[in-house]
Formats: structure tokens, sequence, C-alpha cells
């Protein structure tokens, strides 16, 4: 087509942070999910915004699918290295996390997507939504 454009392309979706209210998280976070998979999209990413509050952790876990991470704000100490604002992070799949403090709090800027190797697609429902917090006792690393 002359205008660029072909049949069966999906136009870009714009959405801005400021319209997206916070959930709560797991590890003493609270999210703003752009984006997140759905029974009626399925490949779409996880993308948003996480934001952990001063003393928060979680401890050493691992995930299937991949991701990656911008720090926005604040510092996290992740494998025992601390990292500022600037600091990408790859993830591929299947990757571990090492675990994670922050002193400070922190904001991340964060992409999980179906990985090439294992398929696996980021999980949202039970995850990043929670009614109310739980304790490390109830952790399921593996969701």
């Amino acid at each position: 087509m002359a205008d660029g454009k072909r049949v069966g392309d999906h136009a870009p979706e714009y959405k801005h942070v400021d319209d997206m209210e916070w959930e709560m998280g797991r590890f003493k976070n609270k999210t703003k999910f752009l984006f997140h998979p759905r029974a009626d999209r399925p490949t779409e990413p996880n993308a948003g915004l996480i934001r952990y509050e001063p003393g928060a952790t979680y401890p050493l876990h691992r995930h299937e699918f991949a991701q990656v991470w911008y720090v926005l704000e604040g510092e996290l100490c992740c494998g025992g290295t601390a990292y500022g604002p600037g600091t990408f992070v790859y993830m591929p799949d299947p990757h571990f996390e090492d675990e994670m403090t922050t002193k400070s709090g922190c904001t991340v800027v964060f992409l999980q997507y179906p990985g090439p190797t294992t398929g696996a697609r980021p999980l949202y429902d039970g995850r990043m939504n929670l009614k109310k917090p739980e304790s490390p006792g109830e952790y399921d690393l593996n969701r």
C-alpha cells in the first residue's frame, strides 16, 4: 500500500502512566501494568512500571519468560551489586533473578514477554494485581 500500511497490520497503542492506577504486587511493590496478557490477547507482553518501597526485598527465584528492566529512579541491589538510574537489565528465558534488596526504594520500567526458547508467557493475574499483601511464607515463586 502507498501509505506503508498492509492489510492485517495493527495500529500502535498509546497509554500514559498517569491514566493508570497503582496495583498491589508481591514483595512490597506496586505496579502500573500498561499492557498485560489476557484471554483475548495472550501474546501481549507485561509492560509498565514497578515501584519497590524502601526496605523491599525478594528472594532468589526463576522465570520461564524473558524480560528487560530499566532502573528509572532509586537503587536496587541484586547479587551483591547496586544498580541505579540508567541501568538496563536483560533476562533471557529461562532465567533466575538473584535476591533483590533496596534501601532507598526504586522504580523500574519493565517489559516481560514470551521467551523464544521456552515460549512461556509472562503472568499477571495473582502476581501483580493482588487484593491483599502476601507474607513471605505465602510467596509462590513459580507463578
